[in-house]
């Protein structure tokens, strides 16, 4: 259980973005928001970097839980390592802990744990971007109903270690919220 812990977070070190940057000879630390992230990989190299990087950073966390659903550990324990994913692509410690801001990883970790509660996450999206036309302020109500959707199921109490995650991630987007916020004054 603590080698699958441990290896969660090393898994999550694995920075697609770094990966796809070295192959595309960018630094994607010294473009546009210095993020290690899908977004920040398509704005500077284009789409099929956004798409890659993506796809990695969702997979590896999928992988991850998908892992510990093979090895029959409880749901506690899964979550947990899904938290640990999410912490080492935010804050890798080979890059001085500073990662990506963990949407695709969640992305991942929330459809390989419970693919009917992630649909919540994608049904508060999906609600709130006609009315606010922000993918950054719609992405947090996914978050409040992703939230309010795993304390209304009997998987409410094992799966706090994403509830944590959630949070890391939202400060992680504390100035995009505020950037997208002074863009609708």
């Amino acid at each position: 259980m603590i080698v699958y812990w441990i290896s969660s977070y090393l898994i999550g070190n694995f920075m697609t973005a770094w990966w796809v940057g070295k192959r595309n000879k960018i630094d994607l630390r010294a473009h546009r928001s210095g993020n290690l992230g899908a977004r920040n990989a398509g704005a500077v190299i284009g789409k099929k970097a956004f798409f890659m990087t993506f796809l990695g950073d969702a997979i590896k966390g999928a992988l991850v839980i998908v892992a510990g659903f093979y090895f029959d550990f409880p749901l506690w324990i899964i979550a947990l390592a899904g938290l640990l994913v999410i912490a080492g692509h935010l804050y890798p410690f080979w890059l001085k802990g500073k990662g990506g801001k963990g949407i695709a990883t969640f992305i991942g970790v929330g459809l390989a744990i419970n693919p009917l509660l992630f649909c919540s996450f994608i049904l508060g999206f999906v609600l709130f971007i006609p009315f606010l036309k922000s993918a950054t302020l719609s992405m947090f109500f996914g978050y409040v109903t992703y939230i309010i959707t795993v304390f209304m199921t009997q998987e409410g109490t094992n799966m706090w270690p994403l509830l944590i995650a959630i949070c890391l991630i939202l400060y992680r987007h504390r100035f995009d919220f505020r950037q997208s916020l002074n863009e609708r004054k």
